[in-house]
């Protein structure tokens, strides 16, 4: 690909990204330039096209390509339990304040292939909550979604994924969770016997329902400013008052034109709560 200043190449992201929106109405117009552009440039690389109208006339016309294309658009690199100090976090001081409600659900905003949903619902059946909660793992990827609700992981990672649970002041073994054989190891099904996974936009979809908390970690940092805006009034409109919203070790709320709707919960973690005044409120005075 073309430098990054070049008009030319610039004008051919912006009519790329235009054509999968009005061909495929997915959007990604508001993620980072320079994420996209690397990404794009090794999605040219597989496809064998110089530029990216050569993408472009391919994307619009082989929908086959454009699915595989997806997978370099979305990132879906994660392992369970990452930053283990948030689910200790989660474990020892969001869960009581959970316990309080009869029922819960918990969205997990871009649940790529599962691996935080999987995190989320070992710890919510260590600590006696599965029973009462419903699950919402969403993404812009159907290919991810897929692989989130088989369940299945190369098993050369699970010593990595059992070092995070120990760190996160897990209950007991992972490997009471799933059953290895063949090189993979396949996560109990009865985790996901409460999950809902369903494609999702943060770019162009609304808020589904009434969460009690929102986890969507390291997704924010591939977006532009705008659309980490919207992503965020989307989690705050779907939080109950004094629901809980958990992000990535490299986001925040600072400058959000919606960090007046949160306050800090557990700030070194990135565990944020839900004001209790009405957002509608706080948006206004944080726009005066």
């Amino acid at each position: 690909m073309s430098d990054a200043a070049d008009p030319v190449d610039a004008l051919e992201l912006e009519l790329l990204l235009d054509a999968i929106w009005r061909r495929y109405h997915h959007d990604f117009r508001g993620y980072s330039r320079g994420s996209l552009r690397r990404r794009l440039e090794r999605a040219q690389a597989r496809f064998g096209c110089d530029t990216l109208s050569q993408l472009q006339g391919r994307v619009l016309r082989e929908p086959a390509l454009f699915a595989e294309l997806m997978g370099f658009l979305t990132i879906q690199v994660s392992e369970m339990f990452r930053d283990p100090a948030h689910f200790r976090a989660i474990r020892e001081q969001v869960v009581p304040h959970l316990r309080t409600f009869p029922s819960l659900k918990v969205w997990i905003a871009g649940c790529a292939n599962g691996e935080e949903f999987y995190s989320l619902a070992i710890l919510f059946r260590e600590e006696g909550l599965e029973e009462r909660t419903l699950f919402y793992c969403t993404d812009i990827s159907p290919a991810a979604l897929e692989r989130a609700e088989a369940g299945v992981y190369a098993l050369d990672r699970i010593a990595q994924f059992t070092e995070n649970h120990r760190a996160s002041g897990g209950r007991g073994s992972l490997s009471d969770h799933y059953t290895a054989g063949y090189g993979r190891a396949v996560f109990d099904k009865s985790l996901r016997a409460r999950a809902v996974f369903a494609e999702h936009n943060l770019a162009s979809d609304q808020v589904f329902a009434e969460a009690h908390l929102v986890s969507s970690r390291n997704v924010l940092i591939y977006f532009d400013r705008a659309l980490q805006d919207r992503a965020l009034g989307l989690f705050g409109q779907s939080l109950v008052r004094g629901g809980f919203l958990g992000l990535g070790a490299k986001e925040n709320l600072r400058f959000s034109a919606h960090a007046g709707a949160f306050a800090d919960f557990v700030s070194e973690e990135k565990i944020y709560r839900r004001n209790i005044r009405p957002i509608a409120a706080e948006v206004d005075h944080a726009a005066a």
